[in-house]
Parts: C-alpha cells; sequence; structure tokens
C-alpha cells in the first residue's frame, strides 16, 4: 500500500517539528551551563550529557581557564564537583584510528587506511597538567580525588590504546553516564573547603570571557606545541595494526 502524498507530508512536518522540540530542550539544558555559541559542540554535547544523567547543572563548568602558578593559564574543557570528588574531561574530535598509551609523549592518528599518520600531544598527560593545575590551586582540599576523563567524538576507533594511570578513563562519548556513574558510587570525597572549589572554577569560567587571557592561553599552547612531530604520508604501516575494542580503560586508586 503507497502513502499518499497528504500523508507523507503530514509525517514529515511532524518528524521535522518533533526535531525542533528536541532541539530546542537539549539548547534550553546545555544553556543552564553555559552559553550555546561557547567551546566546541563536542564540549556542549558533554555538557548535556552530564545533565541528562542527572548532574546538578551548578556542579558543571565548561570552558575553564585555571591560572597556574607561573602566571600562564591552562584551558580545561569540562569539570564537575561531585560528592566523589572532581571530574575532569579533555574532550578530542578525531577520525580514523587511535594508537597510544599514558607513556608516551605522543599519540599517533592513522587516516585513509594507513596512508596518512599524524601525531597529537598525550591527551592523558594533557589532562594531568590540568588536573595538576587545579589542585595547586586547591591549597585547603590537598586529599580531593581528581579524575581524569578523555572522550573521543567522530569516527574515531580505537586500535591500540591503553591506559593503567589511576583514576583515568579513555572513552568514547556513549560511555560518560557509565564512567560518570562508577566514579560517583565511589566513597564520599574529604572535602577541605567545597567553596574553594566552586570559586576556583566560577572564576575559571569567568576567565575564559577576558579576551587576553584567552589569546594567553592560545599563546602559551603554541609556544608548547611549537615541537610535535609533523604529519606523514606513507603507503603501509604492515603489521603496526592491532584490532580490538580498548574503549574503557580505568583504575581507581
Amino acid at each position: 500500500m503507497l502513502f499518499s502524498p497528504v500523508i507523507f507530508l503530514t509525517c514529515l512536518t511532524v518528524g521535522i517539528a518533533y526535531l525542533v522540540y528536541i532541539k530546542r530542550k537539549e539548547r534550553k539544558l546545555i544553556e543552564q551551563v553555559t552559553p550555546i555559541t561557547r567551546g566546541e559542540w563536542s564540549e556542549r554535547k558533554v555538557v548535556l550529557k552530564l545533565l541528562q544523567v542527572g548532574i546538578n547543572p551548578k556542579a558543571i563548568f565548561h570552558d575553564l581557564y585555571i591560572q597556574k602558578p607561573n602566571g600562564e593559564y591552562t584551558q580545561v574543557d569540562v569539570a564537575v564537583a561531585t560528592k566523589a570528588g572532581i571530574i575532569v574531561f579533555e574532550i578530542k574530535d578525531y577520525s580514523g584510528w587511535i594508537f597510544g598509551n599514558e607513556n608516551q609523549r605522543y599519540w599517533t592518528q592513522l587516516l585513509a587506511y594507513g596512508k596518512e599518520k599524524h601525531r597529537f600531544y598525550n591527551p592523558v598527560m594533557q589532562n594531568a597538567g590540568h588536573i595538576q593545575a587545579i589542585r595547586q590551586c586547591l591549597p585547603q582540599n590537598p586529599d580531593i580525588p581528581i579524575y581524569s576523563v578523555i572522550v573521543f567524538f567522530g569516527s574515531s576507533e580505537f586500535k591500540n590504546v591503553t591506559c593503567h594511570a589511576n583514576n583515568t578513563f579513555i572513552i568514547y562519548p556513549h560511555s560518560i553516564q557509565r564512567v560518570v556513574s562508577e566514579i560517583l558510587i565511589q566513597p564520599n570525597a574529604v572535602f577541605g573547603n567545597k567553596y574553594e572549589i566552586m570559586n576556583l572554577f566560577t572564576k575559571a569560567v569567568q576567565n575564559g570571557n577576558d579576551p587576553m587571557i584567552v589569546a594567553s592561553q592560545i599563546n602559551s599552547a603554541a609556544y608548547y606545541g611549537r615541537n610535535t612531530p609533523q604529519s606523514t604520508y606513507t603507503t603501509s604501516f604492515g603489521s603496526l595494526f592491532r584490532f580490538g575494542d580498548f574503549s574503557f580503560r580505568r583504575r581507581f586508586w
């Protein structure tokens, strides 16, 4: 039985209206935490997923600029204050095959079935630097657990990604809810001063509104990244490929 043009147009209209409704609802949720134009789409997607699993919007901080003791700033994608401690998200958007472990300074991205090879700074080390900067700003909370969560968006696929660092997760977006749930069932953290944490993160978000601070952070990141290995192109990587799903790696202290 064929659909008439009227039925088809009605279904199409209803479908579009529903999609618009969902997008507006998601936008309102995100705007409880951050402007819809701030940061990258993948960062806002993480914010949305956190809200959808019941995290209080007042506990989620997006696009933070933390000042280090040397006066420089480091940019944190998303930070969450929970009863179990702090969760710090580093968000990547890559396609291709990903290789690396926590001890390698640079990880490898392969594209075009191995014909293109790109290097990027180890995201585990990168987020560890963010966490160190946060700890240095929290003298009244020296023992607070801080969890590192690296989320890979895009069409990337982990081919040989391993990490045994404590409190560290390397995941795809669909595992965000699972990881957050596992963190939240950990023992309640012993806070020295919760206000110190909230004040730090609130100020760090405000720093992102200062063009001079943002420019300073960008310049610092470019300076430290100046020695990143250049991309290369080849025809075969032979036995380099190892297949398997290493999307969920963790260890708790």
